[in-house]
């Protein structure tokens, strides 16, 4: 199948260096005004002018008409939890009668009483609701999300999880790029007995998970409360043996010990970042860990420290953006609100943010030579936002701007 898109008034193309942008790449935009594009066979063919495109195509070639609005690479959120039962709504009001998420955690809420209903759930609901999320993700403009388990904490449970996971990208109206996290937290079964929890996860669920090819990637959530370094050290270097990336929850309350892990270990990310300092951030950088900044849980939290976003770039950092959805701390997908967040809190530039949201975060995944740009031989992974400039993305905030969504060139929305 082949079509041009045109009529568009900006062309955000992203193209440039064959790897993720740092430092004033990250304002580079390789904006096209009044341009084209060329799909074929699911791929880019052809990008430019529409004045220069057009004397090259048949007359007889089909048309998509931007209407004069913008053309972005689809949104690709490296952090997500996107397969779970039920909701945490009641939390979120504890949180607002002045509970911390800590003291809700301390006595069986959080994560663990999601884990608790999405053991209970089936299948087939969780699949009805992992394909509800996926609509409430193209509507913000993402094409491709980074997808962790983490709601089961039992070889069972979890390998359920990421086999729905599996089944909602065989669907393809999403990219999934799945990631396991056993050890998201300690289990109630398991409270206690982290060392007994860990030879579980070592020994049955990441055996389990890299043999059924069901994860790219392991994560562990790394805090002194949680999985203190030493413990994440054990799971990340077993996964690591098993072929699997690394990544991790990092310092999102406690300073440096989640950022000097992921340095030590060579991840390709760490995650959160709102506790790091100048040590951690050092280590990041001297490592060539992306950050992946998750704005939209500090907001949900009622919490005022958002990551050093300012200091990380002018670091060299690569940073990645991402929602974070989940349903506790982010129940989020909106990529856009994320970029707005970014703009007004962590005082990244428009151009900055969309930058981090896109081919950044397509590098984080390891698959920036295929989406997260807009470039002749990749993915035609594009979405038409209703607005006139990429500007009006973080400007009009808390509103649903993708008019149409293509995935491989084909439309999904």
């Amino acid at each position: 199948m082949e079509f041009v898109v045109w009529n568009c008034s900006q062309l955000v193309t992203l193209a440039g260096p064959k790897r993720a942008r740092a430092g004033p790449e990250m304002r580079e935009l390789a904006i096209i005004r009044d341009g084209a594009m060329l799909v074929r066979g699911g791929r880019i063919g052809a990008i430019g002018t529409r004045f220069a495109l057009e004397r090259t195509l048949p007359n007889s070639i089909s048309v998509v008409d931007a209407g004069g609005r913008i053309v972005l690479p689809g949104f690709v959120d490296a952090h997500t939890h996107p397969v779970f039962a039920g909701t945490r709504a009641d939390e979120f009001e504890q949180r607002l009668a002045g509970a911390t998420y800590a003291e809700i955690a301390a006595r069986g809420g959080g994560i663990r009483s999601t884990v608790r209903r999405t053991r209970a759930a089936g299948e087939e609901e969780l699949l009805h609701f992992g394909r509800r999320y996926r609509e409430w993700f193209l509507r913000g403009g993402t094409t491709t999300i980074e997808a962790k388990s983490g709601y089961g904490l039992a070889l069972a449970s979890e390998l359920k999880i990421l086999k729905i996971i599996r089944q909602l990208g065989s669907e393809q109206k999403l990219r999934y790029v799945p990631t396991f996290l056993g050890a998201h937290e300690v289990p109630d079964e398991f409270r206690g007995r982290i060392d007994q929890y860990i030879d579980l996860v070592v020994n049955e669920m990441l055996p389990r998970v890299a043999s059924e090819r069901l994860a790219e990637y392991c994560d562990v959530f790394c805090e002194p409360n949680v999985f203190p370094a030493d413990k994440a050290r054990v799971i990340l270097t077993a996964a690591r043996h098993l072929g699997l990336g690394l990544r991790l929850h990092a310092d999102q309350f406690t300073p440096d010990e989640g950022a000097h892990l992921a340095a030590e270990l060579g991840a390709a990310t760490a995650d959160h970042l709102e506790a790091t300092g100048p040590a951690g951030l050092q280590a990041l950088s001297n490592a060539h860990v992306q950050p992946v900044l998750l704005p939209a849980s500090v907001y949900n939290l009622g919490s005022t420290r958002y990551p050093a976003a300012r200091r990380m770039i002018d670091l060299g950092l690569p940073v990645v953006l991402a929602t974070d959805f989940n349903p506790g701390s982010s129940p989020t997908p909106s990529m856009p609100m994320v970029l707005s967040l970014a703009c007004t809190q962590m005082k990244l530039s428009p151009a900055e943010a969309l930058t981090a949201a896109t081919i950044n975060a397509a590098y984080s995944l390891r698959r920036g030579d295929e989406i997260g740009s807009l470039e002749p031989g990749k993915l035609a992974d594009f979405v038409i936002h209703d607005c006139d400039d990429y500007r009006e993305l973080p400007y009009f905030f808390g509103r649903d701007p993708a008019r149409a969504v293509y995935i491989g060139g084909t439309s999904v929305m």
